[in-house]
């Protein structure tokens, strides 16, 4: 064998073992590319007035979606009942930082779902006797201090859209119910979803790859019942969350 032939063949032995080695590391490098990668997405929902079951079944419902459609854990499901229930303002509180303390603060998605009925002052919270408001400031105070950067906060009730101001910026995406200056509908006790409930998490983002798209199929939903059901329309809104929407693409 010449010189040029052992050289050759050294070669070839090399470039053999070379990409051998990279199948080998390969199947092992991928998965945890992924892992550092991976996003969670903490669902943190409320069913904040007792004195109808609805809030209770969407509350229930929409975070079982959510999760389902967007890889979210844990869930935390609260809501309140006529003889009482978990779902205060402090219970919010207390939820909300226990899910921000199991959060990347920088990376990590905090999916938050409120329905209730509502005022322009805000959420109404009845769980038994006791009654509460839940304000646009306070909520506001509540969402800062988790330290969570990356948050969607849906609000169905009546004049919801008076979160937007408070709440919306590049890194919170706000979906509401209705604007901050008309009701929304469907909040009877024994309905299993509002109209806008059903539109949004029922319909809409069962089938959607992301918020926007669900949010668009949902206004016209809802639009077109309001409209045929003769109800001056309720104007369901999507405000900031620039800088959210690209990381929450629903699962096929």
């Amino acid at each position: 064998m010449t010189f040029k032939s052992r050289i050759s063949q050294l070669s070839a032995l090399l470039i053999a073992f070379a990409l051998a080695f990279v199948l080998a590391v390969a199947p092992f490098a991928s998965p945890a590319h992924a892992v550092e990668n991976a996003r969670k997405v903490s669902v943190v929902s409320f069913g904040l007035f007792g004195d109808q079951g609805v809030f209770r079944r969407e509350a229930t419902g929409a975070a079982q979606i959510v999760a389902d459609r967007f890889g979210g854990r844990p869930v935390d499901v609260r809501y309140n009942s006529k003889k009482g229930g978990g779902a205060t303002i402090e219970a919010l509180a207390a939820s909300l930082q226990t899910a921000a303390q199991e959060m990347d603060a920088e990376r990590d998605v905090l999916f938050l779902i409120l329905t209730s009925h509502g005022t322009p002052a805000g959420l109404a919270v009845k769980a038994g006797r006791v009654m509460q408001t839940l304000t646009p400031s306070r909520l506001a105070g509540l969402l800062a201090r988790t330290g969570v950067r990356h948050k969607v906060v849906v609000v169905s009730a009546c004049y919801s859209g008076v979160f937007i101001p408070r709440l919306a910026s590049p890194d919170v995406l706000v979906i509401t119910a209705a604007d901050a200056n008309h009701p929304s509908f469907g909040c009877e006790d024994k309905a299993k979803w509002t109209y806008f409930g059903d539109a949004f998490f029922n319909i809409a983002l069962r089938r959607a790859k992301d918020l926007k798209a669900a949010f668009d199929v949902a206004q016209a939903l809802v639009r077109k019942r309001e409209l045929r059901e003769r109800f001056e329309p309720s104007n369901p809104q999507m405000a900031g969350g620039d800088n959210v929407r690209p990381l929450l693409i629903a699962r096929p």
